[in-house]
């Protein structure tokens, strides 16, 4: 008994199947790959040798993982499918229930008709989708705002762009995302949801990349909003307010959402607390879900305040000159040698295409497989902690520049280097343990 099979792959679209997909032990694999010129129809010249053989061997079964695969017309589909038939091969889709064996081809066919033809339609638009992102051209659907669709890319909307450019500088200076969209509503009038808002600060458009529904980035594609400094500043706020408890990015209070109880790993809630006809309040921590009885006593705010700031003084540059800079910067480097090499290989695809090595479609294809993996490792490097953390640690070291601080300000910097505030309790005592996010 012999098996063959046989595949249609367009590049744009997916990759070639491996030999084990397949699930038989086949003794030859025909390959097309396709390539659809803007004229004419797809070459399938594997599939005409495939007949060709059939026609002077004996092949029992081919395998195929979609009719569609044989032609671009339903015509054609029928023709090789009789062709084949009336040389006594059995067809089988596995990814179809077609086996021309145990059905009459005529009733399967006229079952998967509607199939058929609804593939074929699906994969000329986005095979039309595909050539789209060769050219970097944007997606179909809605412009995000403070954009507009120009000539094969995304142009500056220069009437809304600026309260995008307002919301992201809230952000960054406060590291609030409900902070913004309120100031956005104040200031504006425009209302924006909470999840849109994190949306607007994770769009790779607002970076000047243009992202595709298969997941796939490409960067530079237009003019951004936003630096691609102030892009990775962005994603660290976010990671940053992802471990914090809801609601306590925003929160007034510096050490809010950071302190934790060192035996239950509670969070601690700060509390006010004023006497009738004073003015005057009164800040406390407080576990408001204690599970001892009596709770444990709140602690003053302003105490373990002072306390963090010496602390922070103390240890950070320590736990700063601890960090493997080094390898560090190895990494960095080994990243940048690795985009450096994929942009000297874009450049030289114009002179390949020149000398007749690649054609057009070859180059487009290729050129878009080096931008998505330059954008990808341009992702790994942003990620990675500022170069000048250590001149960083340096200057957060001196107690004055947090006295000098406002609370929304030494929030921000609080959330940039701890992780969280152990509250150790001993008796009537306790003393606190800075935990660093490195």
């Amino acid at each position: 008994m012999k098996i063959i099979a046989y595949s249609y792959t367009n590049p744009l679209l997916e990759s070639a199947p491996d030999q084990a997909d397949w699930g038989w032990e086949v003794d030859r694999v025909y390959e097309d790959l396709g390539k659809r010129e803007s004229f004419g129809h797809a070459t399938r010249s594997q599939l005409q040798k495939l007949l060709t053989d059939c026609q002077t061997e004996d092949v029992d079964y081919l395998l195929i993982r979609r009719l569609e695969e044989l032609g671009d017309t339903l015509e054609e589909v029928s023709d090789r499918l009789n062709e084949l038939e009336a040389m006594g091969v059995a067809v089988i889709a596995t990814e179809q229930p077609y086996t021309s064996e145990n059905s009459p081809l005529g009733a399967d066919l006229l079952n998967l008709l509607h199939t058929i033809q609804r593939e074929q339609r699906s994969r000329r638009i986005r095979q039309g989708h595909a050539r789209n992102r060769l050219d970097a051209a944007p997606p179909p659907g809605k412009v995000p705002y403070g954009y507009r669709r120009g000539k094969g890319k995304y142009t500056i909307d220069r009437s809304t762009s600026p309260v995008v450019k307002d919301f992201f500088d809230h952000f960054l200076l406060y590291g609030s995302l409900r902070g913004s969209v309120r100031y956005l509503a104040k200031k504006y009038g425009k209302k924006i949801s909470v999840t849109t808002g994190r949306r607007w600060l994770t769009n790779p458009v607002y970076r000047g990349n243009t992202a595709y529904q298969n997941g796939e980035i490409i960067s530079d594609t237009h003019i951004p909003i936003i630096s691609k400094e102030e892009a990775a500043q962005v994603d660290r706020l976010l990671r940053r307010n992802s471990r914090l408890p809801p609601r306590t990015a925003s929160a007034p209070r510096s050490l809010a959402g950071l302190v934790v109880c060192g035996e239950c790993q509670l969070h601690l809630t700060v509390t006010r607390v004023t006497q009738r006809n004073q003015n005057q309040e009164y800040l406390y921590l407080r576990c408001l879900t204690c599970p001892r009885r009596p709770k444990c006593a709140g602690i003053p705010y302003q105490e373990v305040l002072e306390q963090t700031i010496e602390t922070v003084c103390r240890d950070l540059p320590l736990a700063v000159a601890g960090m493997n800079f080094p390898q560090l910067d190895a990494v960095k480097d080994s990243l940048g040698e690795a985009i450096a090499r994929q942009q000297e290989i874009l450049t030289q695809l114009p002179t390949l295409i020149e000398t007749g090595i690649l054609d057009t479609e070859t180059a487009k294809l290729r050129a878009y497989k080096l931008r998505t993996e330059i954008s990808a490792l341009e992702a790994k490097l942003a990620i990675l902690p500022p170069v000048n953390l250590r001149s960083v640690a340096v200057a957060v070291s001196i107690p004055q520049f947090w006295l000098d601080l406002s609370e929304t300000e030494r929030r921000f910097y609080f959330r940039e280097f701890i992780k969280e505030i152990e509250i150790v309790r001993q008796e009537q005592k306790w003393h606190l343990q800075v935990i660093f996010i490195f």
